[in-house]
């Protein structure tokens, strides 16, 4: 029997128009972030103290900042560091977390319990908390904060992961495929991770767009990337004090992140209804 047309995942995720939405909004920012040295009209760590607190022109479109520093070129470059850290956090998040939830559900007994128990006290902490402890282990930076957004998202990689293989784990395909005397990696990768795939994929889009508030808000609190690279958060922090002379340096980068954190969260939705159809 062949499935109905418009049925499938596709079509269902086509369907949920808050999600495509997202997804097209997405998209644009990955263009204007891969396409920034040509897109961006200046150089965004020029400093021209001349043409500081310049208001939108011609020339600038979204105005300069204390420094004199194109607003729009900053903004765009921020994009590239603003998705490089919650994308490579997330992803790093993911292979960590998935090991844990797969040797949780797999090994069970005191593993399992040592696995979770380790999960509950990292989930225990604020999401910001547990961000700034790992900076304040590891010092600010770039790299630092790639470690405290992985280290924020892994718990929950690792409980949704344990979740899905529990159910597939107790499946009679690896029960005959054990007895069968098949290694551990063939029947993780055959039959229990193809299982976990769906409700991973739509943890994944929701974490994504917590890891760019977590990273924003490392640099916004100073804690985060540092000056001068441009970077949504450190732009907040730097223009909330000058919203009467530059308003456009704090509101573009605060549009920005919000707009990007609800894309990541609406597509997330779409993807968890359209994998899920009970739902």
């Amino acid at each position: 029997m062949t499935a109905r047309a418009g049925t499938g995942a596709p079509a269902r995720f086509l369907r949920h128009r808050a999600a495509v939405a997202g997804a097209v909004c997405l998209g644009l920012v990955v263009i204007a972030a891969i396409g920034a040295p040509w897109l961006a009209p200046y150089d965004p760590l020029v400093v021209d103290l001349a043409n500081n607190f310049a208001g939108p022109s011609a020339m600038h479109p979204l105005g300069t900042d204390q420094l004199g520093r194109d607003t729009l070129s900053r903004l765009l470059f921020g994009a590239r560091v603003s998705l490089l850290l919650s994308v490579g956090g997330v992803l790093s998040a993911l292979a960590i977390g998935a090991t844990l939830g797969l040797a949780a559900a797999w090994a069970g007994g005191w593993t399992d319990r040592a696995i979770v128990w380790l999960v509950d006290v990292l989930l225990s902490f604020p999401d910001i908390l547990l961000a700034i402890a790992v900076i304040a282990a590891l010092g600010p930076g770039t790299g630092s904060t790639l470690v405290a957004v992985a280290a924020y998202a892994v718990p929950t990689c690792a409980r949704v992961v344990r979740a899905s293989a529990l159910t597939a784990v107790g499946r009679d395909s690896v029960v005959a495929a054990r007895a069968l005397g098949a290694s551990t990696l063939w029947i993780i990768r055959k039959h229990v991770w193809p299982l976990c795939v769906s409700p991973v994929v739509a943890q994944t889009t929701v974490l994504l767009g917590k890891a760019v508030l977590v990273a924003s808000g490392l640099s916004f609190l100073g804690l985060g990337v540092q000056p001068p690279e441009p970077e949504w958060g450190a732009m907040l922090s730097r223009g909330r004090d000058l919203t009467r002379t530059a308003p456009l340096g704090a509101f573009a980068p605060g549009v920005a992140i919000t707009l990007v954190a609800l894309s990541f969260s609406l597509v997330g939705d779409g993807l968890r209804d359209a994998l899920d159809p009970k739902r």
